[in-house]
């Protein structure tokens, strides 16, 4: 469910580039849409359109050259988008690769990913955002902090970009105590208004924050964007206790863009149905689920026109309703988006990690490992199921990279594997908690909270 890795190349950085106010505008029409709601002649249109330039288009989609309805194209998993991505990409962008946009993942499934866009859906990615924050009360000039793993060389945003776009790094790699403490610093000397942080982390940081009784009275924060995976309700309202207003809470994924956001203080996520077509399907068929059924979150991206993604399954399960309101208009909410559980992972000195350390991790190892799970059996025993190419892969290497993480110490185990199982949520996990004294102990808030997102 990761949308982090999009806000760096958020239309923060675009906006100075205007041309004839066509970012505006996109953002103008996705924020209506989003709120009036969509027709179902422009879902029937969009999809026609896409279908249509999809089969001329694209090698792989052009056996499916007679069909007619969305329904007679196959569900897509990340690892089959990886091993026909050559084929997916269209005719028209294939000589101009390097000319592309690069969306890259390894999701909470632990499949490493890479989607490529043209500048038009990088445009409505941005824009998208842009209008989930401010239906939310964003204001453009806040001072925002991003909370994600910064990779020197890979995602680090230089000084002057950063000071020209009101952007805070804000590492979280580790996020012990001590760790916690400087961020907490950071905030309040910055004076930070917007924090942008995953869920995982929003969880550690307001438990700290509660434990600690940290005087926030001279922060300057007036937003918490929460994204990622499932903000635990535990979660939600202890920030909402802690800074006196309520967190957003947003779904997506690097893939695609923001999915669905939280408007105000509904308790259900509202769908952006102007650039994306839901399916609700069986956890174990891809027959469609009964309205109000759990299923899985099977997803359909109008825009993007170099690497189309037709019926996405993103590997996150939830329920979901539409509703037509007196207008003839359709509107999409997901009620429940359920998480990841059992994912809270320590390393050897006992510091939790954010789950997005092992997201990471796998995002430079795309090509090579196909998926990957890390479970935790012991205080510093480890064990790393690969998917993998096993002619291609440096073990050593890919070791190195998680022990890095987790500890010098770390006994890191490595076990290969055909497949990563399924888990009844219908999600592969990209690490798990297997050590009795975390597990038996006494829960925290935290901790009750994440289990909070299975109920």
């Amino acid at each position: 469910m990761q949308a982090g890795e999009i806000l760096r190349r958020t239309a923060f950085n675009t906006l100075d580039k205007l041309q004839g106010g066509k970012l505006e505008m996109i953002k103008k029409v996705n924020k209506r849409e989003i709120m009036e709601g969509v027709t179902e002649e422009y879902v029937q249109r969009r999809i026609d359109t896409l279908l249509d330039h999809t089969k001329k288009h694209s090698a792989y989609y052009k056996k499916y050259e007679n069909a007619s309805d969305i329904t007679e194209f196959p569900v897509m998993t990340k690892m089959e988008y990886n091993q026909n991505k050559d084929s997916i990409l269209c005719d028209t962008y294939q000589d101009r690769k390097d000319s592309l946009f690069r969306l890259s993942t390894s999701g909470s499934t632990g499949a490493p990913f890479t989607v490529l866009c043209d500048g038009d859906k990088m445009n409505r990615v941005n824009m998208n955002f842009i209008s989930f924050m401010e239906l939310n009360g964003f204001r453009m000039g806040m001072k925002r902090g991003e909370f994600r793993v910064w990779i020197p060389g890979k995602n680090v945003i230089s000084k002057w970009k950063s000071f020209k776009n009101n952007l805070i790094m804000i590492d979280i790699s580790n996020m012990g105590d001590e760790a916690l403490a400087g961020i907490c610093e950071k905030i309040r000397r910055e004076k930070i208004q917007v924090l942008v942080v995953y869920s995982s982390a929003l969880t550690v940081l307001a438990n700290y924050l509660k434990r600690k009784n940290v005087d926030i009275s001279k922060w300057a924060v007036e937003m918490v964007f929460a994204m990622g995976e499932a903000l635990p309700q535990a979660t939600y309202d202890l920030v909402k206790e802690i800074f006196g207003f309520s967190p957003v809470r947003s779904y997506g994924n690097n893939e695609n863009g923001f999915l669905a956001c939280q408007v105000g203080e509904e308790d259900r996520y509202t769908v952006d149905l102007y650039n994306f077509y839901i399916e609700m399907l069986e956890l174990d068929s891809d027959k469609p689920v009964k309205p109000g059924e759990l299923g899985r979150i099977v997803v359909t991206d109008f825009y993007n026109k170099a690497f189309p993604m037709i019926r996405y399954d993103t590997g996150d399960t939830g329920i979901y309703q539409e509703v037509i309101d007196e207008n003839g208009r359709k509107h999409g909410y997901f009620t429940e988006i359920y998480g990841r559980r059992g994912s809270m992972m320590y390393n050897c000195a006992g510091e939790p990690l954010s789950i997005h350390v092992f997201m990471n991790v796998l995002i430079n190892l795309e090509g090579v490992v196909h998926q990957a799970k890390c479970i935790q059996w012991e205080k510093k025993r480890y064990q790393l199921f690969l998917n993998a190419d096993r002619s291609k892969i440096n073990e050593k290497e890919v070791v190195d990279s998680y022990r890095k993480y987790l500890g010098a110490e770390a006994q890191i185990d490595v076990t290969y594997v055909d497949e990563i199982p399924i888990e009844a949520s219908g999600k592969r996990l990209v690490c798990e908690q297997k050590c009795p004294e975390y597990i038996t102990q006494p829960k925290t808030e935290e901790q009750n909270g994440q289990d909070g997102e299975n109920k």
